[in-house]
């Protein structure tokens, strides 16, 4: 299936493309992939605001503002995504629960991945609209969305969601 077939399929029941993706075995190589186009396309959402910035105070131009952007999403973000998905692999240990370090990783990446067609939109939303109740809205949105693939993903992975 398409990676875009499987995002809308996502937003209609997270749990059985989870369930697939998990069944077909570890793949970091996967995941790694994943995490990679998430934060490009992070990237490409950050745009419309850090032009919008880059027009309000012209000390620092749009080319390095968007340097610095690709910097963090591309190469700092996966790494802090490893990072937090170790620390909950880590209480989930403590917890006593029976899910891999893989599936948390691959929970969590698909979260952000799958949720990158609302941070589109927040991404315009912060460039167009600017700081304003609008955004906070969207960005409420995000979060609930991507809660909801993230929280789905571990109750599948943990064996609890069938």
């Amino acid at each position: 299936m398409a990676l875009t077939q499987d995002i809308v399929a996502t937003y209609r029941g997270p749990s059985r493309v989870i369930r697939r993706f998990l069944a077909q075995g570890r793949n970091e190589v996967r995941a790694l992939l994943f995490v990679l186009i998430a934060g490009v396309l992070m990237f490409i959402a950050a745009a419309p605001y850090q032009a919008r910035e880059a027009q309000l105070d012209p000390d620092i131009p749009f080319q390095a503002r968007l340097y610095w952007s690709a910097f963090f999403f591309i190469l700092i973000f996966p790494i802090l995504v490893y990072l937090f998905a170790f620390c909950i692999q880590a209480l989930s240990w403590i917890a006593r629960r029976k899910v891999t370090g893989y599936a948390i990783r691959f929970t969590l990446i698909w979260a952000l991945l799958a949720s990158t067609p609302v941070i589109l939109l927040l991404g315009l939303t912060a460039g167009f609209i600017g700081p304003s109740i609008q955004l906070q809205l969207v960005g409420f949105i995000w979060l609930a969305v991507f809660g909801w693939f993230w929280a789905t993903g571990l109750l599948c992975a943990d064996g609890s969601v069938e």
